[in-house]
């Protein structure tokens, strides 16, 4: 198997993460593909219509793409534990809390870089990390005894996101509002899976 990747894209980040805690990385492929939302890459949109990654290319089916779907079945071909069963509707929907503050991050960096010097909307701006923060607010006040038990991809995606945060954005100061999800996070960020892949530009 192929998968479609970028090493800045914390999306593609949680398929290699999930790869990585399965012992599957030498399995599947990276090929590193570019693009941008108003040039999507020639070789995404060859497998995915939608042109975005991750796109995981079987060898034996249609390809795969959204990366909570490329993890569904990661996590079935390799019998693993990731989304499980007694607690599938609190690991889906801690994934999905982490996922749209993931696309609120990566809807701030368009905007900073996609218009013109002088141009960007900082009401807009603002607007997204609201959504980010109301996010990490809900995460420390509801989800920390999830967050602390049995490694599942919500747990990964909260990771994910919080490393993005980082990356993308390190002039947010999210820790001193959020000081139990950063002490979470200090100790989660220590695993070989997160160490491994740490988000780079290309």
């Amino acid at each position: 198997m192929k998968l479609l990747d970028n090493p800045a894209s914390p999306y593609c980040r949680k398929v290699k993460i999930l790869l990585h805690e399965l012992g599957m990385s030498d399995a599947v492929e990276l090929v590193q593909t570019g693009g941008h939302p108003t040039a999507p890459n020639a070789a995404a949109l060859a497998h995915n219509p939608i042109g975005k990654i991750p796109t995981l290319i079987r060898d034996d089916g249609p390809a795969l793409y959204d990366s909570r779907v490329i993890c569904r079945f990661i996590n079935d071909h390799a019998s693993g534990s990731f989304y499980p069963e007694d607690t599938i509707w609190e690991t889906l929907t801690l994934e999905a809390t982490a996922e749209g503050a993931l696309d609120a991050a990566v809807l701030m960096v368009y905007e900073n870089r996609s218009r013109a010097e002088g141009t960007q909307d900082p009401a807009w701006l603002e607007g997204q990390w609201a959504k980010i923060d109301a996010a990490m607010s809900v995460l420390e006040q509801r989800w920390m005894a999830h967050l602390t038990g049995p490694i599942d991809m919500g747990v990964v995606a909260v990771g994910c996101l919080l490393d993005y945060v980082d990356f993308r954005h390190p002039d947010r100061d999210w820790r001193a509002a959020h000081p139990a999800l950063a002490d979470w996070f200090e100790k989660f960020g220590k695993r070989d899976s997160m160490r491994a892949t740490i988000p780079r530009n290309p």
